[in-house]
Order: structure tokens, then sequence, then C-alpha cells
């Protein structure tokens, strides 16, 4: 009985030992932090329990009506905007993160600063579309698109939407304007 019982105590201690907590700035392809792509609205309150939440809504004859959740720390930085699956929904999930601050990085230390080199470097690049002013550069392994500005572009082709463009005509040192996750 003795043996038993220090077996199971030795089990639980193995057990508890190995659980990781999750890192509050780590990004994966269905996280960010304690947020996942199953978090509900609700839910935010006690996933950000130190940060404040504000609710923003917009309207225009472009976009039509938007309905973000930006994120804000203690020292009110913004941290994230967050775009649910339906509006005014506490019950509706994250469709869209956009990452506002660098504390946030994937495993493999792609942040909100990094370039395109490290981008390049640590992932495969799945797409790349040539928009008026920027470019966008997909990612499927995170779910991921980091929007270049085109200014960070050659002029040669800054200017051309209908060119496609190739990995190897993007500078290294071009700096991520956007960085978002898609759930």
């Amino acid at each position: 009985m003795f043996k038993k019982l220090i077996l199971i105590t030795l089990i639980l201690s193995f057990a508890v030992s190995c659980t990781k907590e999750q890192d509050p700035f780590e990004i994966g392809k269905r996280y960010i932090g304690k947020l996942n792509d199953s978090t509900q609205v609700k839910d935010l309150k006690s996933i950000f329990p130190n940060d404040s939440i504000a609710n923003f809504e917009s309207s225009n004859a472009f976009t039509g009506n938007n309905y973000n959740i930006e994120i804000f720390n203690p020292e009110g930085k913004k941290l994230l905007i967050l775009s649910p699956t339906v509006a005014k929904d506490s019950t509706a999930t994250i469709k869209t993160v956009r990452i506002e601050n660098a504390q946030f990085k994937t495993a493999k230390g792609i942040s909100r600063i990094s370039t395109f080199k490290d981008i390049k470097d640590n992932y495969k690049i799945n797409k790349i579309d040539n928009l008026i002013g920027s470019v966008v550069v997909t990612v499927k392994e995170l779910n991921a698109s980091f929007t270049i500005d085109k200014n960070e572009l050659p002029a040669s082709i800054r200017f051309e939407q209908n060119t496609t463009i190739d990995v190897l005509q993007i500078p290294g040192k071009a700096k991520i304007k956007y960085f978002m996750l898609h759930w």
C-alpha cells in the first residue's frame, strides 16, 4: 500500500512538473498567448485581466461596418486589434488578430519589428499579393500575413500593380507594416 502511494505521488509530481505554462506573448498557428481560435469575445476579460479592452466601431462607404476590439497594456500601449466573426456578439470568436506590439513573437522569433529576411529565413512563403500601396506576404504555417509598404520595394516594381512580385524582388531589410493572424 505504501509503495502504491509513493508511486502515485511520484507520477503526479512528474505530471505537474512537465506542464508548461503558456507564454502570454508567444504566437502560434491557432493562438497568441492565451487567446486562441476558439476564444469567445466574452472570455477576453479573463484572458487580459490587467489590460484595457476597448471596442471600436466605424463605418464608411468603402469598408462597410467594422467592429474591432483593441487591447492596451496598463501603460496604455496598444497590444492587439481583434476582429470578431460577428459584431457585438459576446459568443463570437475572433477571426483576425493584428499584432501591434513587438513583445509578441513566434517560436522562431518573428515579431512586429522583424524584416522580410527574418520571415523568409524562418518560414515558407506561400503567396505574395501585389496591392496598390503594399504587398501582402502569406505564411500558411502560421495562418499569418505580413504587409510590407511598397516604399520598401525597389522603384522598378513599386508602382506596378499588375506585376507578379517574386520573393527575390523584396529586399531583406524591408520592414513589416502589419502582422496579422487569420483564423
